[in-house]
C-alpha cells in the first residue's frame, strides 16, 4: 500500500473551486444581512404599538402576535448579528470559520418559537375558562396594520437566500406573525358582527399549533447540521457508485464521510483504494473533479493508496 497522496496536494482542482466558493460569499451575506436589519428594526417597531393595542382592546389573539413579534425581532436581530460574525475570518482555533454560527442561531430560533407557542395555549386555556371584554374596533385596525408590516417584513425577506437556514428560520417566523394577524383580524371580525368573545383564543391556539409546526422542522434542520449528520442530497452509497464507475483506476472506495459546514457548505473525506500500476495525482484530481460535477461538493480530502 506505497504511494499515499492527500488531497492538499491538489493546487489545480480544490483550491480552484474553494476559492470560487469564498469570492462570491461575502456579496450573498451582504444582501441577507442588510435585509434582515430592516426586518428586525419593521418588527420591532410594529411590536411596541401591537402590545399597545392588545392591552387597551384586551385581546389575547393580539398579544399573541405580539409576543410572537418579540421573538421575531430577538430572531431577526440574533440572525443580523450571526451573519455579522460569519464574516470573520478563519482563525487556528475556528478553521472553518464562522459560518456555523448562523446555524447556531437558527436552532436557538427554533427553541424560542416552542417557548411562545406553549405561552400562547396556557394563556388562551385562562381566556377560555374566564372570558373578558375585548374592544374589537381597536383590535381589528392593530391587527390590519399589523398585517401590511409583516407582509412588507416578508417581502423584504423573501429576496434573501433562501437556502441559508438562518434566512429560513427567519421567514418561518415572519410567517407565524402574517398568520397571527390574520388569525386576529379573523378573530376582531367575529367579535363584531356576532360578540363571541371565545373567537379571540380559539384561534390564537390556532397560531400556536401552526407555530409548533414551522418551530419542529427548524428545530429538526438546525440539529442535523449541528450534529455533523450527512447533508439529504449526498448518500454515500451513491457517491461510492458513481465514483467506481466513473473512475477506471479505482478499486475500492470506504471511510466516506459527509457533513455539511452551513447547508451551502458540504464536506467529504474518503479513503480511495487503486490499481498497483495506476498513478495516485491522476486519480486524486479525477475524484475531486467527479465530486464537485456531480455532487457540487467543493471541499473534499481525498487519501489515495495502491492496493496490491
Amino acid at each position: 500500500m506505497a504511494g499515499h497522496s492527500h488531497s492538499h496536494h491538489d493546487h489545480d482542482h480544490g483550491h480552484s473551486h474553494g476559492s470560487g466558493h469564498h469570492s462570491h460569499a461575502p456579496t450573498v451575506n451582504e444582501n441577507n444581512r442588510w435585509r434582515v436589519g430592516l426586518a428586525a428594526l419593521l418588527t420591532g417597531a410594529f411590536m411596541i404599538a401591537e402590545v399597545a393595542g392588545g392591552l387597551i382592546s384586551g385581546s389575547l389573539a393580539l398579544l399573541a402576535d405580539a409576543g410572537h413579534m418579540l421573538t421575531d425581532f430577538a430572531a431577526l436581530a440574533m440572525a443580523w448579528g450571526a451573519f455579522k460574525i460569519a464574516q470573520r475570518p478563519a482563525n487556528w482555533r475556528h478553521t472553518f470559520g464562522y459560518d456555523r454560527f448562523s446555524i447556531l442561531v437558527a436552532f436557538v430560533n427554533g427553541l424560542t418559537l416552542f417557548g411562545v407557542a406553549a405561552w400562547i395555549v396556557w394563556e388562551a386555556f385562562h381566556r377560555f375558562m374566564e372570558p373578558g371584554d375585548i374592544l374589537a374596533g381597536p383590535m381589528l385596525w392593530v391587527a390590519i396594520a399589523g398585517l401590511c408590516v409583516n407582509l412588507i417584513v416578508f417581502w423584504i425577506l423573501m429576496g434573501a437566500d433562501q437556502h441559508n437556514l438562518n434566512i429560513r428560520g427567519a421567514v418561518l417566523h415572519v410567517l407565524g406573525d402574517l398568520l397571527g394577524s390574520v388569525a386576529a383580524i379573523a378573530a376582531a371580525v367575529i367579535i363584531l358582527t356576532t360578540g363571541w368573545v371565545l373567537a379571540d383564543p380559539i384561534l390564537s391556539v390556532l397560531v400556536a399549533l401552526l407555530i409548533l409546526k414551522s418551530a419542529w422542522g427548524l428545530v429538526c434542520e438546525s440539529a442535523h447540521i449541528l450534529l455533523q449528520g450527512a447533508p439529504d442530497s449526498l448518500d454515500r452509497r451513491e457517491i461510492k457508485k458513481d465514483l467506481l464507475a466513473e473512475i477506471p483506476d479505482l478499486r475500492r472506495v470506504d471511510h466516506v464521510h459527509a457533513w455539511a459546514v452551513t447547508p451551502e457548505r458540504p464536506i467529504i473525506t474518503l479513503n480511495a483504494y487503486i490499481d498497483p500500476a495506476a498513478r495516485v495525482e491522476p486519480v486524486a484530481l479525477a475524484i475531486k473533479a467527479r465530486l464537485a460535477e456531480r455532487f457540487n461538493i467543493d471541499h473534499a480530502t481525498v487519501d489515495v493508496m495502491r492496493e496490491g
